[in-house]
């Protein structure tokens, strides 16, 4: 008995919609020309419409773009924006994987794929996408060191939209695009980062530093022995000394003292 009952529910069902769907157009023609204004609707070129007759989705897909036909009564239909969206994630407090707290906003950009799996598969798309857009942006993050979401927001941004277009792939939505806008850290932070910064530049200097003088003694040890090989070389720099700072400043007063004139009284004080 059961199985007679099960087989003509969807007998009855054909019926009722028969009955319903010749009950629509003798509507349309008693009504008509009103209602010509009731069965033709349009959508523009970047809309769909799914249509749903008796609570069953017709079949043929969603219309558009342009005009298409509904009966009176028994056709409802749903517009579906096929355009990209944008919206904003709210700020997510989110704990790093070394144990820092941080701020993190960013923005996502979607568009429907398939307007059918939009309206059936679930009830809001947006509001949905907006929900599980913050909780992936905080799971990913959750992974991630301080130091990572600093410095590789590509590579996050790029995870955020391949893991969110995996979990809307069943709603009809397609994520475009994913970044990370800011990333605000405690002012605690702030001041260890910016001490730490400093401390590294000094340290920086200091090698760069060092590692000029020791150039500059290894240029300085050359050139005496250079000068070394040629006596008249010494002197020929005396000069240019000599040359060099009379031209700076013209104020100073120099008593050139021959060399010669000192190198007995050297030897003397060596003995």
């Amino acid at each position: 008995m059961c199985v007679l009952v099960s087989a003509s529910e969807p007998e009855s069902n054909g019926f009722i919609e028969i009955v319903a769907t010749l009950a629509a157009f003798l509507f349309m023609l008693i009504t008509f020309p009103i209602s010509v204004f009731m069965i033709f609707k349009v959508v523009q070129e970047y809309e769909r419409a799914v249509i749903f007759r008796l609570g069953r989705l017709r079949s043929g897909g969603a219309r558009g773009p342009g005009i298409f036909f509904v009966l009176p009564c028994i056709d409802v239909y749903t517009k579906v924006d096929l355009r990209t969206v944008s919206f904003d994630v709210p700020p997510q407090e989110v704990l790093t994987k070394d144990s820092c707290t941080v701020t993190v906003d960013a923005v996502v950009y979607f568009s429907i794929d398939d307007p059918l799996k939009s309206v059936v598969s679930v009830e809001n798309y947006n509001h949905s996408t907006r929900l599980l857009a913050a909780t992936t942006l905080r799971n990913v993050l959750g992974t991630r060191n301080l130091s990572e979401i600093l410095s590789e927001r590509e590579t996050i941004s790029h995870t955020m939209q391949s893991a969110l277009d995996i979990a809307t792939e069943p709603w009809g939505v397609k994520v475009e695009r994913v970044e990370i806008k800011d990333v605000r850290l405690p002012v605690q932070m702030q001041r260890a980062m910016a001490a730490e910064a400093e401390a590294t530049r000094e340290a920086r200097a200091k090698v760069i530093a060092a590692d000029g003088e020791m150039r500059a003694a290894r240029s300085l040890k050359e050139a005496s022995d250079v000068i070394a090989e040629s006596p008249a070389a010494l002197q020929l720099r005396y000069l240019q000394t000599l040359n060099t700072i009379s031209a700076e400043k013209n104020s100073t007063i120099i008593f050139p003292l021959p060399m010669d004139l000192i190198t007995p009284f050297m030897s003397l004080i060596k003995k």
